[in-house]
């Protein structure tokens, strides 16, 4: 995959249309300048403030768990039907866990989630709810449930393959919530 400045290089040498390489101090400057118009704080950062007392001390607390993270949706040879507690599965809520290292019917918190701007414009308050197991998920493993279609993924394609900060936020009862009492 091409870096940035690799990108921009090439793009710049497009824009040019010389076909000449390009001095290495004008594509610095184009990079910084793409730099400063790209907010990086916009992909999942949350101000402090915007935190719930709990969640500011789930995110100060230690870990109770790091597990890699995978994605999986339902059709298309994803998920089908209910999960193993017979729940139908909450998008962007429902995780696939080994239950010999997370309890079912956990109420997790994933750090890294807190923020995540949804498909509707919303952004994720990082809990999440064990209510599923998958014969792949073997240890410290979790499949984070994206919704319907592999475009439900787009949403959450930055957490795929990587290790997740997990904090224990107590037990659930029933099915996991809907959206709109999730995080009550």
């Amino acid at each position: 995959m091409l870096n940035t400045a690799a990108a921009l290089a090439m793009f710049w040498a497009a824009l040019s249309g010389s076909g000449e390489p390009q001095p290495y101090e004008a594509v610095v400057a184009l990079e910084a300048a793409a730099v400063v118009e790209t907010p990086a704080a916009d992909e999942g950062s949350v101000e402090a403030s915007a935190l719930s007392a709990e969640q500011a001390e789930l995110m100060e607390g230690d870990p109770d768990w790091r597990a890699s993270a995978r994605l999986y949706h339902a059709g298309g040879g994803g998920a089908t039907g209910n999960d193993s507690l017979g729940c139908r599965p909450i998008a962007m809520r429902t995780v696939a866990v080994d239950p010999r290292v997370i309890p079912r019917r956990t109420r997790l918190f994933i750090r890294e989630t807190v923020g995540l701007r949804l498909a509707d414009g919303t952004r994720h308050d990082g809990y999440w709810y064990a209510s599923d197991t998958g014969g792949a998920i073997k240890g410290a493993k979790i499949d984070l449930y994206t919704g319907h279609g592999r475009g439900s993924m787009r949403q959450a394609q930055s957490l795929n393959m990587k290790t997740l900060t997990i904090a224990d936020a107590g037990d659930f009862q029933g099915c996991p919530p809907a959206w709109e009492n999730a995080s009550n």
